[in-house]
């Protein structure tokens, strides 16, 4: 299982709030590990690291490893807090993870193709409804992005799950439907035009 990034920590040997706000002040990012059927252990990580790991990009869909004392433990990211207004990392719970783990991640959308839609070439712009959508992946599969072609999309189209080509033991949470993740849309000027174009024929 390859893991996108590696950070040192240490045993936060005291819990509570005090005990946070000292390993703050320190440079430390209280954390948690849990999960696996193991108990779960606290710990501290240089908030530098973190935090610049963080704004990387995917930090809650992609599985890192933590090295504590030299044992290393493959996990994800399950919730942060960031502070008001430094912007930097202020506590992270991390789920440990096994090669064979099925998870719950929201995995981003990706726009392909969009200089040859129709659509998109008639003044047309995309109407994301769904910039990721929420998947159970395979831990050591986790896809980058889920991939919509809009090579033919037109004015009024939409795109559905059902279109995705979806990776190898990757599915959609949501099962009940058929749910829009964008539409192709004209803008208010474009529209006017071809209402009165329409208007227009029909004088005739």
């Amino acid at each position: 299982m390859a893991n996108s990034y590696e950070l040192k920590a240490q045993v936060r040997e005291r819990a509570g709030k005090g005990a946070a706000r000292a390993a703050r002040r320190e440079g430390l990012v209280p954390a948690v590990i849990y999960g696996d059927k193991k108990e779960a252990v606290s710990i501290s990580l240089p908030i530098k690291e973190a935090t610049m790991t963080l704004h990387k990009g995917g930090f809650l869909s992609h599985v890192g490893t933590i090295d504590l004392n030299g044992e290393k433990t493959s996990v994800i990211a399950k919730d942060f807090q960031l502070h008001p207004v430094k912007d930097t990392l202020m506590h992270v719970d991390f789920l440990r993870v096994s090669a064979n783990a099925t998870l719950t991640v929201e995995i981003p959308v990706k726009f392909l193709n969009e200089e040859t839609s129709p659509g998109l070439k008639r003044g047309g712009v995309i109407n994301v409804v769904r910039h990721t959508v929420e998947m159970t992946v395979p831990a050591n599969a986790i896809p980058e992005a889920l991939e919509i072609d809009l090579g033919e999309a037109d004015l009024g189209s939409s795109q559905h799950i059902s279109a995705v080509k979806l990776p190898a033991g990757c599915a959609p949470t949501i099962t009940d439907r058929d749910f829009t993740i964008s539409t192709i849309v004209a803008p208010a000027g474009l529209k006017e035009d071809d209402d009165a174009s329409e208007e227009g024929e029909g004088e005739e």
